[in-house]
C-alpha cells in the first residue's frame, strides 16, 4: 500500500460519519438526529448562538442629567427586542436602596468620605450582579453610572478582563444649558430623591450635585483612551466620535445610538381597514377592503386632518389593503415591503378551522410557542422582528409618522415601543379600525387608543388553555373569533 493510500485510509477512519438530519418541527431548522442513547449531541447548530462571542459590558460615562439612563433604557429595550438578552444595572438605584432617605447634594461632595464609601460599595454590588447575570446566560449588561474618572473606568475594565467580558463605553457630553435644564425637569425632579421637595429646591440641589462631579470629570480622550472601545455622543447627537469598535454587536449599538433623537413627536400605528378575508376569518392573503374597511379609511382621513400634525409621513406595506387605506388620506405615502404581513406559508388564506383540520400538529405547535413557531414555507414572529429592524431604525430617525400595517407587524412594532417580552408580543391586542398614538416620554412611551367608530370583525385569537398535540379540535378552536 502506498503512503498516499495509508494517509487517506487513516483520515477516513478518523473522520466522523456524517449524521442524519431531521427538521425541528417548531422552527423548521435542520439539525442532527439524536444519538443512540436518545440524548441530542452538543452539536454546534444546537448550541445557543452568542452574537457577541463573549458577553459585552456597556458602561455609560458622563455628568448627571446628560441622558445616560435614557440611553441605557433605550439600548436595553432595543437589544432585547432584536433577541440579544440584555439587562440594565443602574447604580443610582442601588444607592437609593442602600440609603433610604436622600438629604442633599452633600452626599456627593468629593470630600464626603462616608458618601464616597457608600457609592463605591453600591458600584461594587452592581458589578457583582453584572457578573452573575452574564454568567447565567445574559449577553449584554448595561452599567449605568457617571463613571466620570479614568480611575473608575480602569477598575471596570480590569473587572471585565478578569471575567472575560468585552467593554464598550458610551459617553454623553452636553454643554447646552437648555437641554440640561429640560432633562432635570423631565426626569430628575420626579426621582424618589426629591419626593418631598418643591421644584425650585430640587432644581437647585441637583445643579449643586452636578458641580460635585465637574472638577474630577475626565472625559474619554482620543489619545489617552485610544485603546478603549467607545462612542462619544456630543450635544444629544449633533456630533459623534467612535473609537475601536470590536465586533458586530458593538457596531449595531453604534448604529442604533446614532439614529435616536429626543425631538418631541408622535408615532401613529393602525392596521388597514377591514378586508374581505378578515370577514371570512382567513389569515394572510392580499385581498382588498370590505365596505366597512373603506368606511374606516374615510374616518382615518378625517382623524388625521383633525390632529393637525406637522410634516406627517405615511408608510404602508406593499399589500393591497394597506394601500387602499392610505389612498383615502389623499396624501403622499411610502410603501415598505418590510411592513408586509407575516408570511403564513402553506396556511395563507386559510381559516383557523381549516388549519386545525389539515395541519393539527402545526396548529398545536404554534400555540405552544407562538413567537418562535415558523409556518411551513413561511415566517415566525421571530423572523418578522428581524425583518422590521430597518423600520424601527427609520422610525427612530423620523419625527411624526403614521404606519398603516397589519396585525402581526403592528404587534412587533408595539412590543418595541412598550418593551414587551417575546412571550407577550404575539398576543398584544391590535384591533381593526383603532389608531394607537405613541408619544415618547422620559423613559417610556405614552399610549392613546382611538377607536374610529366603524364596526369590524375581531381577529384576535387568545392562547387556548390546552396546547397539546393530542387535544380535541373543539379545544384547539375554543378561542377562534367569530366570522362568516
Amino acid at each position: 500500500m502506498s503512503s498516499m493510500e495509508v494517509g487517506m485510509e487513516t483520515r477516513q477512519s478518523n473522520s466522523a460519519t456524517p449524521r442524519e438530519l431531521t427538521q425541528n418541527p417548531l422552527k423548521k431548522i435542520w439539525m442532527p438526529l439524536p444519538c443512540k442513547n436518545g440524548l441530542p449531541d452538543k452539536h454546534i447548530c444546537q448550541r445557543k448562538v452568542c452574537m457577541t462571542n463573549c458577553p459585552t459590558l456597556i458602561v455609560t460615562v458622563g455628568l448627571p442629567a446628560r441622558g445616560k439612563t435614557y440611553i441605557s433604557k433605550k439600548l436595553t429595550r432595543y437589544l432585547n427586542w432584536i433577541g440579544v438578552p440584555t439587562r440594565e444595572f443602574n447604580v443610582g438605584q442601588y444607592r437609593r436602596e442602600c440609603v433610604k432617605i436622600y438629604k442633599s447634594f452633600e452626599f456627593f461632595r468629593p470630600d464626603n468620605e462616608e458618601g464616597l464609601k457608600i457609592r463605591r460599595q453600591c458600584a461594587s454590588a452592581a458589578l457583582n450582579d453584572v457578573r452573575q447575570y452574564l454568567a447565567d446566560g445574559g449577553q449584554v449588561a448595561v452599567f449605568d453610572a457617571t463613571n466620570t474618572t479614568r480611575e473608575r473606568r480602569e477598575t471596570i475594565t480590569a473587572f471585565a478582563e478578569q471575567n472575560g467580558f468585552k467593554v464598550f463605553f458610551v459617553e454623553s457630553v452636553c454643554e447646552d444649558p437648555e437641554v440640561i435644564a429640560e432633562n432635570i425637569v423631565q426626569v430628575k425632579l420626579s426621582s424618589p430623591d426629591y419626593t418631598n421637595c418643591n421644584t425650585e429646591e430640587a432644581m437647585e440641589d441637583f445643579k449643586k450635585r452636578i458641580k460635585c462631579y465637574e472638577n474630577s470629570y475626565e472625559t474619554l480622550d482620543e489619545v489617552l483612551d485610544r485603546h478603549l472601545s467607545y462612542i462619544k455622543i456630543m450635544d444629544v447627537g449633533r456630533r459623534y466620535l467612535v473609537n475601536h469598535v470590536q465586533d458586530h454587536i458593538q457596531s449595531r449599538i453604534v448604529y442604533y445610538l446614532m439614529n435616536i433623537h429626543i425631538t418631541p413627536r408622535s408615532i401613529y400605528l393602525c392596521r388597514h381597514g377591514e378586508s374581505d378575508l378578515n370577514v371570512k376569518g382567513s389569515i394572510g392573503g392580499d385581498s382588498g377592503l370590505s365596505p366597512r374597511g373603506k368606511e374606516f379609511a374615510k374616518y382615518l382621513s378625517q382623524f388625521i386632518q383633525s390632529q393637525e400634525i406637522s410634516d406627517l409621513k405615511v408608510w404602508t406595506s406593499q399589500m393591497k389593503r394597506t394601500i387602499q387605506t392610505a389612498e383615502a388620506l389623499a396624501v403622499p405615502y411610502e410603501q415598505w415591503k418590510a411592513l408586509n404581513e407575516i408570511d403564513a406559508g402553506v396556511c395563507e388564506e386559510m381559516m383557523y378551522e381549516e388549519i386545525q383540520q389539515h395541519y393539527p400538529l402545526e396548529f398545536a405547535m404554534r400555540d405552544q410557542d407562538k413567537y418562535r413557531y415558523r409556518y411551513p414555507k413561511g415566517e415566525s414572529y421571530e423572523d418578522l422582528v428581524q425583518r422590521l429592524e430597518p423600520v424601527i431604525m427609520e422610525l427612530e430617525r423620523q419625527e411624526n409618522v403614521l404606519v398603516i400595517c397589519h396585525q402581526a407587524v403592528m404587534r412587533c412594532l408595539l412590543a418595541y415601543f412598550l418593551d414587551k417580552t417575546a412571550e407577550e408580543l404575539p398576543y398584544l391586542k391590535c384591533p381593526l379600525h383603532t389608531v394607537l398614538k405613541l408619544t415618547p416620554v422620559a423613559y417610556g412611551c405614552k399610549v392613546e387608543s382611538i377607536y374610529l367608530n366603524v364596526d369590524a370583525v375581531n381577529t384576535h385569537r387568545d392562547k387556548p388553555e390546552n396546547v397539546e398535540v393530542s387535544r380535541m379540535a373543539e379545544e384547539a378552536l375554543l378561542t377562534v373569533p367569530a366570522h362568516q
